[in-house]
């Protein structure tokens, strides 16, 4: 016999049984860019909750990314405890429903958060470059490129 779903869970269960779709509209007009190959490659049922938030991830920071200038980089804040703010230097998943960010903290420690799933809410921060780097560096794009050969 089949568990019992609410209609919210039985609407979620219908909408990611099909391939993922994304919608946005920004004031300038923008947001209208195809999703990579490697997302729509398979229905979001195929996929664990892990890496599917691993994928959606990738694409937040690198839009992100591109909207910030050559003086900032792209670092997370979280939110429902005291983590704080993380210079985001990579991030993985462990299926079936845990994600791991990569980085440093303000004061250059490394850090690393490991977070369920159902607990994911972060909040993307542009912070002035590492003081050091010539460049901004663009994890966005490293870890795009890394989804693409997988």
């Amino acid at each position: 016999m089949g568990e019992i779903e609410t209609s919210a869970e039985a609407l979620e269960a219908s909408i990611l049984r099909h391939l993922p779709k994304r919608r946005e509209a920004h004031e300038d007009g923008s947001g209208g860019e195809e999703l990579p190959e490697k997302l729509t490659d398979k229905p979001v049922e195929q996929k664990s909750p892990a890496e599917w938030a691993y994928e959606r991830l990738i694409l937040y920071i690198q839009n992100f990314e591109k909207q910030l200038d050559n003086e900032h980089e792209v670092a997370m804040g979280f939110t429902g405890g005291d983590a704080g703010v993380l210079r985001i230097e990579g991030m993985g998943f462990f299926d079936p429903d845990v994600i791991t960010f990569y980085g440093a903290d303000p004061t250059g420690a490394k850090t690393q958060l490991v977070q369920h799933v159902s607990q994911l809410n972060v909040m993307l921060r542009a912070l002035p470059k590492a003081v050091k780097a010539k460049e901004p560096r663009r994890i966005g794009f490293r870890l795009a490129e890394a989804l693409e050969t997988d």
